[in-house]
């Protein structure tokens, strides 16, 4: 790809450069009170560089869904404080991202000072791609970094429309790992080649599945979308999540990768999806009245063998094996997450991602720093993987 990097960029051209920083600080907020700052702590290697190459730097982001309105609730305020305490400096706050707020605020700058700009959504121009708010978004900086792969799917104006302006545009440092990482997944992954699916969107993994059916050696599935798998094979699923629309779509996948496609052998079965609720392991298929929560002790053992047969190669994982949020339903997602994290200190390339994966480690307490790769996408990284034109980088690529 023809993208510069940031860390290929003449350092000394950063000092004294007003640069806009687009980030994903899409994080949750509960009563002004980060609950999970993932994706800030993972800007900060970028951030860390700017301000010690005397850059003045413009951070932006979006947060939520306030459909072009204002909404208190949604202000990045409290994501300002929390930058501050992990950059251990003042981080200036614009009330507005676009305008006489920003631009003075912007202006006002010094050489390593940082500005994080209001919730960039509070404008309909940003989701809608406006040429006028891109323009007003590029007129107050001189060059562009986009850190934030996870929003790289959206053709919106920080996104496309403000490094069409900019004569330089630069991915940085996380952008760089992700693909890096993602694109040797997605074009030459190092063989054996292991693709493990959970979760319950089936939809969304059906393109990821049908790019990978040629490269991948071993392709295993859990979590709710083993269920659709199973009844398109003619299996009893009792009252266990069905994709009904997915199921025709899952059929030839089954017959052009039945060589190499593992599906649970057992499950954990309740008749309600809560705590303590009455539990039992089941083989093959699931009686009426009950539903599938997890993988069974059978599958956990030969997907773990297949996993730890690796001395070599790359696994690529996203979704949890089950409703690891209930403790009772967790073992099936934690142990396959233990054994990828084995691998990887064994020499395997381990790249995974989505947020109920990355949020099912930190429910482990499973370090990050245990995978080769733990993108910050979700449908980014699914539709970058599935071989899609991610605009984001498309708008870096373009001279």
């Amino acid at each position: 790809m023809g993208i510069r990097t940031l860390s290929s960029f003449p350092r000394e051209n950063l000092k004294g450069k007003r640069v806009f920083l687009r980030v994903d600080y899409n994080v949750p907020i509960k009563d002004g009170v980060i609950q999970d700052d993932t994706r800030i702590r993972a800007t900060l290697p970028t951030l860390n560089y700017l301000i010690e190459s005397e850059a003045r730097v413009i951070v932006a982001s979006h947060l939520g869904r306030p459909k072009g309105k204002a909404l208190p609730e949604l202000s990045l305020s409290p994501v300002a404080n929390q930058l501050s305490r992990l950059l251990n400096r003042e981080v200036k706050f614009a009330s507005d991202s676009v305008g006489e707020v920003a631009k003075g605020s912007a202006q006002n700058l010094k050489n390593g000072e940082i500005l994080l700009l209001e919730n960039l959504r509070f404008h309909p121009g940003e989701e809608e791609n406006d040429p006028e708010f891109s323009r007003d978004l590029a007129s107050i900086v001189e060059i562009y970094v986009n850190d934030a792969f996870g929003t790289m799917h959206r053709a919106h104006a920080s996104v496309v429309g403000v490094p069409k302006l900019m004569d330089v545009k630069l991915a940085g440092f996380l952008v760089e790992r992700e693909l890096k990482y993602l694109g040797e997944v997605r074009t030459n992954p190092r063989k054996p080649f292991y693709v493990i699916l959970g979760g319950a969107k089936v939809k969304d993994k059906i393109p990821v599945l049908n790019n990978f059916k040629e490269k991948a050696d071993r392709i295993f599935i859990g979590g709710g979308m083993a269920y659709t798998f199973l009844k398109a094979k003619g299996n009893e699923t009792g009252n266990s999540i069905i994709d009904k629309d997915s199921l025709e779509k899952v059929v030839p996948i089954i017959k052009d990768m039945q060589n190499k496609l593992l599906l649970p052998q057992d499950h954990l079965v309740v008749k309600e999806i809560k705590a303590g609720a009455e539990k039992k392991l089941v083989d093959g298929d699931i009686p009426p009245g009950w539903i599938g929560v997890d993988i069974g002790e059978k599958t956990i053992e030969m997907y773990k063998k297949e996993i730890n047969s690796l001395n070599e190669g790359t696994i690529f994982w996203n979704g949890p094996m089950g409703i690891f949020e209930i403790a009772d339903f967790s073992r099936g997602t934690r142990e396959i997450a233990k054994s990828i994290a084995d691998a990887t200190r064994r020499g395997v390339t381990t790249v995974t991602g989505g947020g109920d994966t990355v949020s099912s480690l930190k429910a482990f307490e499973i370090s990050q720093e245990n995978f080769s790769l733990v993108s910050t996408g979700g449908g980014a990284t699914l539709e970058y993987l599935a071989g899609l034109e991610l605009p984001g980088v498309k708008a870096l690529e373009e001279v």
